[in-house]
C-alpha cells in the first residue's frame, strides 16, 4: 500500500544522508547494514530498503513500515526490519537504530568476544564494554530479541557472527555510537598486538585508567 507520509520526509532524508556517510566511511560494504528511525506517535518505522546501492539511494527509496512489517510506502524493507521492530517495540527510549558490519567490530562479533572498555569514550557513549548478543539467524526477530538484554542497559551490542547494532534517541547519536564501537574495536586490536589493554574507569574528579 502506498500513501502520502509528509511527516516522515525529514527522517527519510536524514537516513539517506547518514547511510551514504556510513558507506563512505567504511562502516558498511556493498549493500550490507541498515538504518532506521521510529516515529512513536504514528507507530511508523522509516528504514533503508533491501539490497540497494547506497550511492544511488534517494529519500523516496526509504521504506515506511509499521511494527508488524506492513509496507505503508515504498518497496521491500531491509531484511533486518524485524530486528529494528523488536527493539522499538520493547525499548521505547530508542528512536533510531544503526546496524553495521564495520570490519574491526565485526571481527569481535565473529569471535563472539566482548570488546573491553579501555577508553573514556566507551564509558560516556557506549556504557562500557561492548557485549555480544547470542547468535540468531539473520533476518529473524530473534536477532532483535537476543540483543534486548544488552540494549536495555547500554546503547550498543555485537551480534554474534553478524555485526554491530547501536541505538539512540536520534539517528545522529546512533551513528556516533556505531563509529565509537568500530574505533574502540580497532584500538583494542592494535593494543593487543603489543600488550594487554588496561580497562578504563571514571571517578568523581574526571577520568583515569586503572
Amino acid at each position: 500500500m502506498n500513501q502520502s507520509l509528509p511527516d516522515m520526509t525529514s527522517l527519510r532524508e536524514e537516513i539517506v544522508n547518514t547511510a551514504q556517510k556510513a558507506y563512505r566511511e567504511g562502516m558498511m560494504a556493498a549493500t550490507s547494514g541498515n538504518l532506521s528511525c521510529y516515529d512513536a506517535a504514528s507507530g511508523r518505522i522509516a528504514i533503508t530498503p533491501s539490497g540497494m546501492d547506497y550511492t544511488i539511494m534517494k529519500p523516496e527509496d526509504i521504506v515506511i513500515i509499521d511494527l508488524d512489517g506492513n509496507v505503508l510506502s515504498g518497496h521491500k524493507p531491509s531484511s533486518e526490519w524485524k530486528m529494528h521492530a523488536e527493539i522499538y517495540r520493547h525499548l521505547p527510549q530508542y528512536r533510531a537504530i544503526v546496524h553495521t558490519h564495520s570490519p574491526n567490530a565485526t571481527a569481535y562479533a565473529v569471535l563472539r568476544r566482548e570488546i573491553p572498555c579501555v577508553l573514556v569514550e566507551m564509558l560516556l557513549f557506549l556504557g562500557g564494554s561492548i557485549e555480544v548478543a547470542d547468535y540468531a539467524a539473520q533476518g529473524s526477530a530473534a536477532v532483535g530479541t537476543h540483543c534486548l538484554p544488552i540494549l536495555s542497559r547500554k546503547p550498543a551490542a555485537l551480534l554474534a557472527n553478524h555485526g554491530v547494532v547501536t541505538a539512540a534517541d536520534s539517528l545522529a547519536q546512533a551513528y556516533t555510537n556505531a563509529v565509537y564501537v568500530e574505533d574502540s574495536a580497532k584500538i583494542v586490536r592494535l593494543a593487543m598486538s603489543t600488550g594487554c589493554p588496561i580497562p578504563a574507569v571514571i571517578d568523581e574528579e574526571g577520568s583515569k585508567s586503572i
